[in-house]
C-alpha cells in the first residue's frame, strides 16, 4: 500500500509536464540513442526480465488465468528480441515532430505553417501485455511526448523490470528523467486520481478489455482515446478461392486468438456454405476451436458440435478459441451484418469480384477494412507505422493503428515581415 497516493500521482504528472515541455527541443539523434539504449538494456537484460515474469506467471497460474491470457501476460527470448527489433524499427522511422503539414501564403504577404508537434503528456492504461509498456514508451519517446504508464496488477514485476531499463537508459540519455514513467502501484485510487489531471495529462489511451475502457472513458476528465473491443469479421463470399478461404479463416482465428484482430465471427454466403463449411469446420475444431453457429450454419455442420448462436455470441469479443458462424444470402446480408455485431476495427471480405470488394470496403463501418487478407494485419508493425500504442476505433482525431504521426497534434506558425490590423 502507497500511502498518500493523490500526492504521489500528483507528483508524477508534474514531473511528466516539465518533462514533455523540454522534449520539445530533443533532436532525433537524441531521441534515437535514447531507443537504442532502450533495446541494448532490453537484450542484456534478459535473465532478468524472465526471471521476473515467471513470478508473473506464476501468480497468473494460481488465479486461474485462461491461457489466451497466460499467452498474453509471457515473455519468451524472442518476444524480448521483438521488443529490441520494434525499438530499432522505430529509429529508422522519420521523425515526425516539425514536419510541415501545410504552408500558404496569404494576400497580406503572412506565411502561414501548419507544423505537426507532440501533444504533450499521454497517459497509458494497460493490462496483461508487458511489451506494451516497450512500446508505449518507445512511440512516446520518438513523436516527443511524455508518457506515464499504468499497467496491470497480471504483470507487475515484469512491467517494473522493463520500466527499470527504461529509467536506465534515460538517465544516461540527454532526454529528461521523467520522459516516462510508471506508476508504481496498481491500486484503483492511483488511477481514479490520474483521470482526474486534466491540468497536466493531455490524453488517456487505454489498452484491455472493454469493462476497462469503459472504466477510463466515464470517469477521465481527460480526453480518451478508446477501442473498446475487437469483434472482427470475415466474409467469404461466393466468388472465393475456397481453399485460400480456408487458410486465412482458421489462421485469424487460431493464429493467436486472444488479440483484439483476431476474428470473432465467419460469415458464409448460402451458395457455397455447403461445400466450404463442413471442411472449414473440420479444420477449426482439430485446432481446439470451439463452435457457435446460426440455425443454417448448425443444419449444415450437423457432424460437428455446433452450438446455437444468437445476437449476444455475434457481439461477443471471445479471445479465446471460439467463433460465431453465420449464413447470409448475399453481400447485402453480409455488409448489414458486419455493420451492426462488429465493433469497428477490422473487417475482411474474401473474393474474387472486384465490384462486390469495392461495395464491402466502401460500406463496412470500420477503421480497416480488407479484402483478400486476413484481419490479423492490423498492427503498427504490419502497417509499417512501427509499433503501434493501440488501435482506435474512434473517428476523431486517430482511427485505426496508432503509429508515431497520430501521436502528434499540430500548431500554426505564422510569420510576417510587419503586418498589423
Amino acid at each position: 500500500m502507497v500511502s498518500d497516493l493523490p500526492t504521489l500521482i500528483e507528483s508524477l504528472a508534474q514531473r511528466a509536464r516539465q518533462a514533455s515541455l523540454a522534449m520539445n527541443s530533443a533532436s532525433s539523434e537524441e531521441k534515437n540513442d535514447a531507443l537504442e539504449a532502450i533495446a541494448c538494456g532490453l537484450e542484456s537484460n534478459r535473465k532478468i526480465l524472465l526471471e521476473e515474469n515467471q513470478k508473473d506467471l506464476n501468480a497468473a497460474e494460481e488465479n486461474g488465468l485462461s491461457n489466451s491470457m497466460v499467452d498474453r501476460l509471457r515473455l519468451t527470448h524472442e518476444r524480448i528480441d521483438g521488443m529490441a527489433q520494434g525499438l530499432r524499427q522505430l529509429i529508422d522511422l522519420p521523425d515526425p515532430v516539425g514536419a510541415v503539414i501545410e504552408k500558404k501564403n496569404r494576400p497580406n504577404g503572412l506565411e502561414i505553417l501548419k507544423v505537426r508537434v507532440p501533444i504533450g503528456v499521454i497517459g497509458i492504461i494497460y493490462e496483461s501485455r508487458p511489451n506494451v509498456t516497450i512500446d508505449c514508451a518507445g512511440l512516446c519517446l520518438k513523436s516527443g511526448n511524455a508518457s506515464i504508464l499504468r499497467g496491470g496488477k497480471e504483470a507487475l514485476h515484469s512491467n517494473q523490470a522493463l520500466a527499470t531499463i527504461i529509467s536506465e537508459a534515460l538517465t544516461a540519455s540527454a532526454l529528461p528523467e521523467d520522459a516516462v514513467q510508471l506508476i508504481p502501484t496498481v491500486e484503483r485510487e492511483a488511477l481514479n486520481h490520474l483521470l482526474t489531471l486534466d491540468e497536466y495529462i493531455h490524453c488517456i489511451i487505454p489498452r484491455g478489455g472493454e469493462g476497462l475502457i469503459r472504466l477510463v472513458a466515464e470517469n477521465s476528465r481527460i480526453p480518451v482515446i478508446k477501442h473498446y473491443k475487437g469483434v472482427c469479421n470475415l466474409f467469404v463470399d461466393a466468388s472465393a478461392d475456397l481453399k485460400k478461404a480456408q487458410k486465412i479463416t482458421v489462421s485469424s482465428k487460431c493464429g493467436r486468438p486472444g488479440v483484439c484482430n483476431a476474428i470473432e465471427n465467419l460469415i458464409v454466403e448460402q451458395s457455397v456454405a455447403e461445400q466450404f463449411l463442413p471442411s472449414c469446420a473440420k479444420d477449426l475444431t482439430e485446432k481446439g476451436c470451439t463452435l457457435l453457429g446460426d440455425e443454417r450454419t448448425r443444419s449444415i455442420l450437423q457432424d460437428f458440435e455446433v452450438s446455437p448462436a444468437g445476437d449476444d455470441d455475434f457481439h461477443e469479443e471471445f479471445l479465446d478459441l471460439r467463433l460465431s458462424i453465420a449464413v447470409v444470402n448475399s453481400i447485402e446480408q453480409a455488409i448489414e451484418f458486419v455493420n451492426r455485431f462488429g465493433s469497428g476495427h477490422s473487417e475482411s471480405i474474401l473474393t474474387a469480384e472486384r465490384a462486390r470488394a469495392e461495395q464491402f470496403l466502401n460500406q463496412v463501418d470500420a477503421s480497416s477494412v480488407y479484402w483478400n487478407a486476413s484481419t490479423r494485419f492490423t498492427d503498427g508493425f504490419e502497417f509499417g507505422l512501427g509499433a503501434e500504442i493501440g488501435i482506435s476505433t474512434d473517428r476523431l482525431h486517430a482511427r485505426g493503428p496508432m503509429g508515431l504521426e497520430e501521436l502528434c497534434t499540430y500548431k500554426y506558425q505564422i510569420i510576417g515581415t510587419g503586418q498589423w490590423k
